[in-house]
């Protein structure tokens, strides 16, 4: 019988168990022995010391101390973890787990209008005639004794046919505002047809139509503002006549209940009374040739004015100054830093000396020097989703800034899949600040001394000295600095200078696309058998199970010892120390090419090609995010901007089998996901082509004898990965392994396909010759090897005789994307699935015959079963 195992008796049998622990979460010694009393009675007294206080409107909770004092370093607390999951598991966990979804929506200050009976209600608003609201829209004109009229039309499911039918420019001959919002518009034409004939229109909004996917050679925003120039907001966003309507709209004169005020004011403009203007996220590019309406003579009152999130890219920083210091009255600015107004607040506070506050910051405490602006300066990023979802995937939409991460692991190895995990209400309403008085780690309690009893939990302690009623708060990025890309990762949580970020990545597109491969160089004859002039068999010394079992050429005999052989092949590194160790030299032949890492690491082959050749059609758009988050941000941004779809998936550097892999189209969560390690973010394949309905990848073996002179050769066969679920882009299939990965060898059903059968069926279900698809293959094949070799010269090596594994998807164009490129150890197991192979016009199993066909081309120089690239 097992003895039982060991249980904390006392503090030193702690501080022993969790010595490592204790040292990593930077808790400070003195408070070890506060945080075992705490953790064996399990004492969770927070709710004495602070109180949740909602802010932002409610749409945020911030942490206030009430207790009169609070010294540094003086205590520690401990919180509970809400929630706990893997990632693929959440959506699953928030609709299955009672109450759970509820409890996370109030503390994420959710609102719950995406419940099944909101949903309902939503569906019955939608089912409303729409004719009758025009009614009383009409009526209510009637009542106001104007003949102006704001239509609210969001999401009501109108299609091209209803909107015809509604008539608006005849029933409405003065159309101020049209809100079409969520509808069913598909056709331009028929869109410009009917909103064309509103010339009174100030303002239209056509957010989530599908007629804002379709791609013209003129936008369509562009053919509504010639129908329609007096159009001053389009989409939310302002455009380029915006003038007094759209100023008075943002400060809150103009709604649906009073469109337009005109005949009451006989002439004076509606901007006289306005104190405070919110102009953020506009789009505004220049603000300055608006300078006669922007002044004290058209906007006397006005002393607050938020410039947040627009490019002003035509305007200069000269330019923008004389502007604002036509208001002599403004003393409230807020604008993006860096951004229009240079990267300096002390600059911007000179320039304007009647400012008493920037960016929410006191502008006296800017001069003197006691606060950054970054630290309040940036706008809190709130989710975005839909009157129709349901609470749990408002959830997922909202969850990111609240989580946290950690990683198990033992002595033996660590867990290949991160747990995330919600802070209770405590510890998640604690706000970010860059000089943060407050700091929390995650702590792993082994009750009984081993990780089988673990329970998680984070502790909380002041980091400076606390007084009452101030708010407490924690570095989100505690320990990250710039040179780990620290402004760029606050986008997480933060509306950050979207223009910064468009301009570094119209910079860095702009580069690459300047890139071209140099010319390839000649080959040369090489030799083509490495066989002994004593025609002895070539001793072969393997550690790889399948070589072991399947090389049975009477060319290559086994070795026990890697001194005796002629041939290493193996699964492990072998670099110069581990030659020297083993006694090995140039005779011997390598499985490996120095510097393979160009290209059997996810970054490093991303960024071989690109340096080569750009942006090639057959790579996606590929950032290495722990160098290229900016640019990253920047193209997501320029893509939203453009009405582009944003889908990405990120994996790690060198993990396979699609461990710690996502797909997502949140960039809060692309950035978090760097949290779990070094990744690249790929511009998902939104549209691939499919078989029987479902996604497959193709997975092609590459023999290289040299690469310098290239000399490499394609097997005559590929082996077919499917996934097992149909493919689709709904949201919440992001979560289903099965739908959107192949690799289903260690996760869910296996599911291979003979190779000729497959060609056959697709080329049958698609009308295309796969021969042609195969020929587009083999080319990106050879042009990602000559990228490696052009780029990476040292790869050359006479010693050296490798296989890699490609793995390729065909998009719906029938175009190749290359997915990897992986190391000769990962296509082992391919001896392990027979696939038919074509051979001039007799077809043969490779299978277990794998390593004979490999080892007769790399080291007889067999073409058999194998073609030249």
């Amino acid at each position: 019988m097992a003895s039982p195992q060991p249980v904390l008796k006392n503090f030193e049998d702690f501080a022993s168990v969790h010595g490592t622990l204790l040292a990593a979460s930077g808790l400070p010694p003195a408070l070890y022995r506060q945080l075992f009393e705490k953790l064996s009675l399990e004492t969770f007294d927070g709710g004495s010391f602070f109180s949740i206080e909602p802010c932002e409107g409610g749409r945020l909770r911030c942490l206030v101390l009430t207790a009169e004092f609070m010294a540094k370093e003086s205590c520690v607390f401990l919180i509970d973890h809400a929630w706990t999951f893997r990632l693929l598991d959440a959506l699953k966990q928030l609709r299955e787990v009672p109450g759970l979804a509820e409890r996370m929506a109030s503390l994420m200050c959710v609102d719950s209008d995406g419940s099944l009976e909101s949903v309902e209600s939503e569906k019955n608003r939608s089912e409303l005639d729409v004719m009758e609201i025009l009614g009383r829209e009409i009526e209510k004109g009637r009542e106001r004794g104007s003949d102006a009229v704001w239509l609210e039309l969001e999401e009501l499911c109108i299609n091209d046919e209803m909107l015809c039918s509604m008539n608006l420019c005849d029933r409405f001959s003065n159309l101020v505002a049209l809100n079409l919002w969520g509808n069913e518009l598909r056709d331009p034409e028929i869109l410009l047809q009917e909103v064309g004939r509103c010339k009174n229109l100030k303002a239209l909004w056509l957010n989530d139509n599908p007629v804002l996917n379709e791609r013209h050679r003129t936008p369509l925003g562009d053919r509504i503002l010639a129908l329609i120039p007096g159009l001053e907001i389009y989409n939310s966003l302002f455009t380029c006549n915006f003038g007094e309507w759209a100023l008075a709209y943002c400060g809150g004169i103009y709604s649906s209940d009073c469109p337009d005020d005109s005949p009451s004011r006989g002439g004076s403009s509606p901007l006289g009374a306005i104190t405070s203007l919110d102009l953020s996220d506009r789009c505004i590019k220049r603000l300055s040739y608006k300078r006669e309406i922007i002044s004290d003579s058209v906007m006397p009152s006005l002393s607050h004015l938020n410039l947040r999130g627009n490019p002003l890219n035509e305007d200069s920083e000269n330019d923008m100054i004389k502007c604002l210091q036509g208001l002599s009255n403004l003393k409230l600015l807020e604008v993006d830093i860096p951004g229009p107004l240079g990267s300096s607040a002390m600059k911007i506070i000179e320039a304007l000396p009647g400012l008493s506050s920037l960016n929410g910051v006191d502008t006296r405490d800017i001069l003197e020097n006691r606060k950054h602006v970054v630290d309040s300066g940036l706008q809190p990023r709130f989710p975005e989703w839909k009157a129709s979802d349901t609470l749990a995937e408002r959830v997922i939409a909202a969850m990111w800034p609240y989580l946290m991460t950690y990683r198990l692991a033992d002595m033996e190895k660590i867990d290949d899949t991160p747990v995330w995990y919600v802070m209770d209400e405590l510890g998640s309403a604690l706000r970010h600040s860059d000089s943060a008085n407050f700091r929390v780690a995650p702590f792993l309690y082994m009750p009984n001394g081993n990780i089988a009893s673990s329970m998680s939990f984070s502790i909380l302690w002041p980091t400076q000295n606390v007084v009452q009623g101030e708010e407490c708060t924690r570095d989100f990025l505690f320990g990250i600095g710039e040179e780990k890309q620290r402004s760029a990762r606050l986008t997480a949580w933060f509306h950050t200078p979207e223009d910064y970020f468009i301009q570094e990545f119209l910079k860095y597109q702009e580069k690459l696309l300047s890139r071209k491969l140099p010319s390839p160089r000649e080959a040369s004859t090489m030799t083509t058998s490495a066989l002994l002039a004593d025609g002895r068999p070539l001793r072969v010394y393997t550690d790889i199970p399948q070589v072991e079992d399947y090389l049975r050429r009477p060319e290559f005999v086994l070795s026990t010892s890697p001194k005796d052989a002629d041939i290493i092949w193996t699964s492990r590194q072998v670099d110069e120390e581990m030659k020297k160790a083993l006694g090995l030299g140039e005779h011997h032949y390598f499985n490996q090419f120095p510097f393979e890492a160009c290209l059997v690491m996810k970054h490093h082959l991303a960024e071989t090609i690109q340096k080569a050749l750009g942006f090639p059609a057959w790579l996606q758009r590929t950032y290495n995010l722990e160098t290229q988050l900016t640019e990253l941000i920047g193209d997501y941004c320029h893509r939203k901007r453009e009405n582009l779809d944003n889908l990405w998936i990120l994996k790690p550097w060198n993990m396979a089998r699609t461990i710690d892999t996502t797909v997502t189209s949140d960039l809060s969560a692309i950035i978090r996901l760097m949290e779990t390690g070094p990744k690249i973010c790929q511009k998902y394949i939104e549209q691939p082509a499919l078989f029987r309905g479902r996604k497959f990848d193709l997975r092609y073996i590459v023999l290289v004898r040299s690469m310098n002179p290239l000399e490499i050769f394609l097997l005559n066969v590929f082996w077919v990965r499917l996934a097992n679920n149909p493919y689709t882009l709904n949201k919440n299939s992001l979560f289903e392994y099965e739908t959107h990965f192949t690799v289903m060898n260690y996760i869910g059903r296996l599911h291979h396909m003979n190779a000729a059968d497959f060609s056959r069926e697709f080329e049958k279900e698609h009308q295309i010759r796969w021969l042609d698809i195969h020929e587009r293959i083999r080319k990106m094949i050879r042009s990602t090897f000559e990228s490696a070799s052009a780029m990476h010269p040292g790869m050359q090596s006479s010693s050296s005789r490798v296989i890699y594994g490609i793995d390729v998807m065909v998009d719906a164009n029938f175009n190749p994307k290359l997915l990897e490129v992986t190391y000769c150890p990962d296509c082992h197991r391919a001896c392990q699935h027979d696939s038919e192979a074509v051979v001039g016009s007799h077809s043969v199993l490779i299978g277990h015959d794998f390593f004979n066909v490999v080892f007769g081309c790399l080291f007889l120089g067999e073409v058999a079963h194998v073609s030249p690239l």
